[in-house]
């Protein structure tokens, strides 16, 4: 229980202003918030499974590829940029298709969460507390922690969503796209 609570705490204050909240909140304004949450959440429980795994049976094996990690996850940042913009193109048929779409939504909140957290800090942080915690509750911990940080960003996209146009979110969320992946590229080269 002692590790549950822990990761839970530890996980929801290193959330707090990461990236991947800013994602939630711009992805919650393009879909419904359910597919939004359902894929954060997939992605989450399965990139901490790997952390507690990571974390629990080697430790501190991963450190030697993070900065690979970075910039693959980087460089899939400024894609997700492209395909973005390019979505501009798309009819309002096939965009009020993509909107309602519920696999599409999850899967492409699943990809951009579990690509964004491959060597962030929550990934990190939940290796470190599974190398001293119980791995089961660390797993359960961290994210019930990332999601219920998230989930504060998913209510407020969903409510700025309903007041801004479309074309201003994808702009937006094409923009966030390419600032993660240039950081990261840049984190990955070790500029930082």
């Amino acid at each position: 229980m002692y590790a549950f609570l822990l990761s839970t705490a530890v996980i929801f204050v290193a959330e707090l202003g990461d990236k991947s909240q800013l994602m939630a909140m711009t992805f919650a304004a393009r879909y419904r918030v359910r597919d939004v949450l359902i894929g954060i959440t997939a992605a989450t429980a399965i990139v901490h499974l790997a952390s507690v795994g990571i974390g629990y049976w080697v430790g501190d094996a991963f450190a030697d590829s993070q900065d690979t990690i970075a910039i693959i996850a980087g460089l899939a940042f400024l894609g997700f940029a492209a395909w973005t913009l390019r979505g501009d193109e798309l009819t309002e048929e096939e965009a009020a298709k993509a909107r309602n779409s519920t696999g599409f939504a999850i899967l492409a909140v699943g990809v951009a969460f579990f690509l964004a957290e491959l060597g962030d800090k929550t990934m990190l942080a939940t290796i470190t507390l599974a190398t001293q915690e119980g791995w089961f509750g660390t797993w359960i911990g961290s994210t019930v922690g990332m999601v219920a940080a998230d989930a504060l960003a998913i209510v407020v996209g969903a409510m700025l969503g309903k007041r801004l146009p479309e074309k201003t979110i994808k702009y937006g969320a094409a923009a966030l796209f390419a600032l993660f992946g240039l950081l990261l590229v840049a984190e990955g080269l070790g500029a930082f």
